[in-house]
């Protein structure tokens, strides 16, 4: 079972020692999950940082999953994989991660994804944007009582995603959310450690 928590997803774009610096800043606070996300890198540099992070995610015992990238995840046996609209079958994806590794998916505010990816046996279900994000200003929005329907119906862990804060990150854990993915309200804070903690004490 996944623990509640912080979902770290890294920023995209920045140099494989400033990406490995930032993460290790942070991960004393024990997030519950960190996503290796970076869109504008080629594959070698994906791999690269990958493994990285794996390295550091291992000393910290925080399991370190790859964004829409599975035969990446395999190939460095990172702890899981998380799969978008267009990444692959999540039932496909089940069978050749196995039972061990984490498989997540993005279910945006559209039901039948949620429906799908239960019945293919996923970890947990990402709702999103919950709020306006600046990492992807044009994504439609997903309702707040998504989070707490799932939970009731699917008995799955919920991430609420998108535009995610302090200041409504607490809406969001009383409506459902078992963990809270962020980025920008983390790694661009003016001390993004103090900031990972605060979003660890709202869990404890």
């Amino acid at each position: 079972m996944l623990r509640r928590g912080l979902y770290l997803v890294t920023p995209d774009g920045l140099e494989t020692s400033v990406l490995v610096a930032a993460l290790a800043a942070v991960l004393p606070s024990r997030p519950a999950l960190v996503q290796y996300r970076n869109k504008l890198a080629d594959a070698s540099l994906r791999r690269e940082q990958a493994l990285r992070l794996l390295e550091i995610c291992r000393a910290a015992d925080v399991p370190l999953i790859i964004n829409d990238n599975l035969p990446l995840a395999l190939e460095i046996d990172a702890d899981g994989v998380h799969l978008g609209r267009d990444d692959g079958d999540p039932a496909a994806a089940r069978k050749v991660l196995g039972p061990e590794r984490i498989l997540g998916v993005s279910c945006y505010g559209e039901w039948p994804r949620a429906v799908a990816g239960a019945a293919a046996g996923v970890d947990y279900l990402a709702f999103g944007a919950m709020y306006p994000s600046s990492t992807k200003p044009a994504a439609p929005r997903a309702s707040l009582d998504m989070l707490t329907r799932a939970r009731r119906e699917f008995g799955l862990p919920v991430v609420a995603i998108g535009g995610i804060t302090l200041d409504n990150a607490g809406e969001l854990i009383d409506t459902g959310a078992d963990q809270l993915a962020v980025i920008s309200d983390v790694f661009s804070a003016p001390d993004p450690a103090a900031r990972a903690a605060a979003y660890a004490r709202l869990f404890d």
